[in-house]
């Protein structure tokens, strides 16, 4: 498959550990690559850099939503970007996924394919911690847009998307609200949607990153927030 049509977009902070290697994997399949550096205090950027990806800085930390709202601004100005993609700093993607999805969009009648962790019973099981598992599907109950749209993993941050995605998007919610309000813009925008299931690679290293009681409860009261967006 020819990828060069296609640009990764990887939203960073505090990364350094681990950002050089995801980039270097990803890039031996998708050498179109923007790694937006989210005031980073560490050696992320310098390892960006090294990796061979687009660097671009925002000199202080603005949130996971802003950043992804940056990149996709720098990759549709690129010539030749058609597809478009987020994709997690810490390793938990799998890019064989990113592969299998983008074929899919060029070939289904969708505009947007997000990737699901609940995609079979048996290996959600294994695939996803118990506290995640919960507060994750918490997330679908509360929410009626994610339920309409047909949605079982709203705040999987994996997703391929074409450009008419990406010239409609306008991320406003900094923080992990974001995943959210980008199933708000689904649904408002009216964008085709389909979902695919994937691999998430919890490692000791992401597990520490994000995967706490906390980080749950914020996920949840974030989700509140964007319903009440005008």
């Amino acid at each position: 498959m020819d990828t060069n049509d296609t640009w990764l977009i990887i939203p960073c902070y505090n990364e350094g550990t681990v950002i050089k290697d995801v980039i270097e994997n990803a890039r031996a399949t998708f050498p179109n690559i923007v790694a937006v550096n989210d005031g980073s205090a560490d050696n992320s950027a310098a390892q960006i850099h090294a990796a061979g990806a687009h660097l671009v800085n925002h000199p202080v930390n603005l949130g996971q939503g802003a950043a992804i709202q940056t990149g996709v601004e720098y990759a549709r100005r690129q010539p030749g970007a058609r597809y478009f993609v987020t994709f997690d700093a810490d390793g938990q993607h799998q890019v064989k996924d990113v592969v299998a999805m983008l074929e899919r969009l060029r070939n289904d009648d969708a505009d947007i394919i997000v990737g699901t962790r609940f995609g079979d019973a048996a290996r959600d099981e294994d695939q996803v911690p118990l506290i995640k598992r919960i507060v994750l599907k918490t997330v679908v109950m509360l929410s009626p847009r994610t339920r309409r749209l047909g949605l079982t993993d709203a705040h999987n941050g994996l997703r391929v998307f074409n450009r008419k995605v990406a010239d409609e998007l306008n991320i406003r919610m900094n923080g992990m609200s974001h995943a959210s309000e980008f199933v708000t813009q689904m649904d408002e925008k009216g964008w085709r949607v389909a979902e695919q299931p994937v691999d998430i690679l919890y490692t000791e290293y992401s597990m520490s990153k994000g995967q706490s009681l906390i980080n749950g409860v914020n996920i949840l009261a974030d989700g509140l927030l964007v319903r009440k967006l005008p």
